[in-house]
């Protein structure tokens, strides 16, 4: 049965299902997508900047999870949460252009609030994943969690249409672009490079086309986007008390640990001695 755990460790890879929001952002699901199912209580969650109320029968979409910060969690709080590749996210989102402005929008605001059959529905369709996701035996087990995860996809779409309400007016090319541009940055491509021009370049686009797109969708800078990922990368860096700040400036390529720590003074209000303590 070598094969049945071969198959069954690949997918456990690729879909990873948890009951808390403990180590989102790190591990082995630092660069997943989370989709998290409240089912009691209520958390408070810092994303992208912001607060956020996460409550019993809301559904949540962290694309970038590494813009997380703190979670504070009542003790009643209940939640399932479905990690998946975005690779495999890829291959299973429905092939229209609502996926791409509705992932702007939730990068905006993440969490979504059902109704009493919104969530019945959210809540099979996670426990049809986790069904099938375990069911490596199937013949055509790839495709049959493509499709299973697909379901959960338009559903989410379904659920945001409803609330978000009609994002026809953000053009497809320029959400096209503008979802490229966050997968850079979702891939960690900020550690290397935080100047515009490079994000344009590999776009081929112009510079200022690329912040006015990014406004325009968005309400911020492209610019905003790149310290935005940059800075909570860091701050979570600087907890790590094994790395030195020579460690982490050199991880970001700074030019020098001055320069660093410069950086970190603006962005963060404190010196990196001061933030860590």
């Amino acid at each position: 049965m070598a094969w049945f755990q071969v198959r069954l460790d690949h997918m456990t890879r690729e879909v990873i299902i948890r009951n808390s929001l403990e180590g989102i952002g790190e591990g082995e699901v630092a660069l997943h997508l989370a989709h998290i199912l409240c089912l009691a209580g209520s958390c408070e969650i810092n994303y992208n900047g912001d607060s956020f109320t996460i409550r019993e029968r809301d559904c949540t979409i962290i694309r970038a999870t590494q813009l997380v910060g703190d979670i504070q969690c009542t003790d009643d709080f209940r939640v399932e949460v479905i990690y998946i590749d975005p690779v495999f996210i890829e291959k299973a989102t429905p092939n229209n252009n609502y996926g791409m402005r509705g992932s702007l929008s939730l990068a905006q605001n993440p969490v979504m609030h059902l109704t009493d059959e919104e969530f019945e529905r959210c809540r099979r369709d996670f426990e049809e994943v986790g069904r099938r996701r375990l069911m490596v035996w199937h013949h055509f087990h790839d495709d049959l969690m493509l499709s299973t995860v697909q379901t959960l996809i338009l559903d989410f779409f379904d659920f945001h249409a409803r609330i978000g309400g009609d994002t026809s007016e953000i053009q497809s090319q320029a959400a096209l672009t503008m979802s490229r541009f966050i997968a850079m940055l979702e891939r960690g491509d900020y550690r290397q490079n935080r100047e515009v021009t490079y994000y344009a370049s590999e776009l081929c686009i112009a510079p200022k086309y690329l912040s006015e797109i990014s406004k325009s969708i968005t309400g911020n800078s492209a610019n905003w986007w790149i310290n935005r990922f940059t800075v909570l990368d860091i701050s979570r860096q600087l907890r790590d008390r094994s790395l030195s700040f020579v460690d982490i400036s050199e991880m970001f390529n700074f030019s020098s640990p001055a320069y660093f720590s410069r950086y970190v003074q603006r962005y963060l209000g404190e010196s990196p001695s001061e933030y860590r303590g």
